[in-house]
């Protein structure tokens, strides 16, 4: 017998949390295996928990109800339907979830409004880059061949790797 989770606890914002939490700690090793000499002793334990609160409350969430609203958007009976998707995704979706994801960790982080602006204008556009060399071959395969309920776990996954990034050019 394969247990289920209860229908009140939303596995897309479960799954998003812990392997955004993961990306973090990944980070963290990473910055540690560099040596860089004011990189902490242990590891710090909130950047995690900001990385999962942000994944629960909106990765998570937003990725799911993103997902069902393109297929509705652009079925895959439109013509170009596949380059629309990706279209769709990479110009709208991913700079406004990158600027979301600036602003939320800035709020967890307790900063002003002065620290998110110097935040953004130092690191959202490499950020956004980034996010366009890594994410578009992914995304072009998640909104085109993998199945609805699969699409936010598998770009979970990637997004362990991502975060780790995220994680590590937001210091």
């Amino acid at each position: 017998m394969v247990a289920k989770l209860p229908d009140h606890i939303p596995f897309p914002s479960i799954c998003s949390a812990v392997l955004s939490a993961l990306g973090s700690l990944l980070s963290q090793v990473i910055e540690r295996s560099q040596k860089e000499p004011e990189s902490p002793k242990s590891l710090d334990l909130s950047r995690p928990l900001r990385f999962a609160i942000y994944s629960f409350l909106f990765t998570g969430p937003l990725s799911h109800y993103f997902y069902l609203y393109l297929e509705q958007l652009i079925p895959s009976t439109v013509p170009f339907a596949m380059i629309k998707r990706l279209l769709l995704d990479r110009l709208i979706i991913a700079p406004a979830f990158l600027l979301l994801f600036f602003f939320v960790m800035n709020l967890l982080e307790g900063k002003d409004f002065s620290t998110f602006a110097k935040k953004i204008k130092n690191g959202y556009w490499t950020a956004l880059k980034m996010n366009w060399k890594v994410w578009t071959p992914f995304q072009f395969i998640n909104v085109n061949y993998v199945p609805m309920q699969f699409r936010v776990l598998f770009g979970n996954l990637i997004a362990l790797f991502w975060f780790a990034y995220l994680a590590t050019i937001r210091k």
